[in-house]
C-alpha cells in the first residue's frame, strides 16, 4: 500500500513501509499501547529513522498498520479468483478475514487511542471489506457453487459473529470449524424430485 500523498515511493522506501506495518501489527498485537517505536523499527530490520521518517507519531503508524491489514485482505481477492475456483477462493479469503481480525483485536488497544486522538483508522474499511466479500460472492453465485438467497451482508454479519467469538489466537481451531459450517450453509441446495 502507497503512501497517501500522491507520490509513489521508490521500490526499497516502499519494502522498508512494507516491512515496518507488518511488524507494526505483530509488536502492538503483543504488547499493545507500551510498545516501543525502537521494537518495531528492530523487528521490522530498519532503523529508528527510516521508521520516524515513514510514521512521525505512534497514532499515525497504529492507523497506517491497521489500514495495511484491510487493504491487504481486500487486495487478495483478484489473485485468489484468478489462482482458484470461485468457492474455494470464498474459503481462502474467509481465512485471511479471520487472520485480519485477530490483528484487529489484538491491536485493539491502539486503536482505541487512534480513535480518541480524534482520527478514525475505520473509515471506509467496512465498505472496502464487504466490496471484497460481495466479487467473490458474485463470483461464486454466477459459478453455481453457493446459494443465491444469502447476501454479502448476511456473510458479513456471519463472519463479523465467528470474529466476535472466535478470533483469538488460541481460538483458530474453533474459528476454523466455524467457518466451515458457515460455508456449508453456502453449498446449493439441490432441487427436490417434486420440482422436476
Amino acid at each position: 500500500m502507497a503512501r497517501e500523498t500522491g507520490r509513489p515511493l521508490r521500490a526499497d522506501a516502499q519494502r522498508n513501509r512494507e516491512k515496518i506495518l507488518a511488524a507494526a501489527v505483530r509488536v502492538f498485537t503483543e504488547e499493545g499501547l507500551d510498545a516501543h517505536f525502537e521494537r518495531v523499527a528492530k523487528e521490522a530490520g530498519v532503523g529508528t529513522g527510516t521508521l520516524y521518517r515513514n510514521f512521525p507519531t505512534r497514532e499515525a503508524l497504529i492507523e497506517a498498520a491497521y489500514r495495511n491489514e484491510v487493504a491487504r485482505l481486500c487486495e487478495a481477492v483478484p489473485g485468489l479468483l484468478a489462482t482458484m475456483p470461485p468457492r474455494e477462493a470464498l474459503r481462502a479469503w474467509t481465512r485471511r478475514f479471520i487472520d485480519y481480525a485477530t490483528a484487529k483485536l489484538g491491536m485493539a488497544d491502539a486503536l482505541r487511542a487512534v480513535v480518541a486522538s480524534g482520527t478514525n483508522p475505520y473509515a471506509e474499511s467496512h465498505e472496502l471489506i464487504q466490496a471484497a466479500l460481495t466479487s467473490l460472492m458474485n463470483a461464486a453465485t454466477a459459478a453455481g457453487t453457493i446459494r443465491t438467497d444469502i447476501s454479502p451482508t448476511d456473510m458479513f454479519a456471519a463472519l463479523a459473529g465467528i470474529a466476535l467469538t472466535s478470533a483469538g489466537p488460541d481460538q483458530r481451531e474453533q474459528a476454523e470449524r466455524l467457518l466451515d459450517l458457515t460455508l456449508d450453509g453456502l453449498r446449493p441446495t439441490p432441487p427436490r424430485a417434486s420440482d422436476n
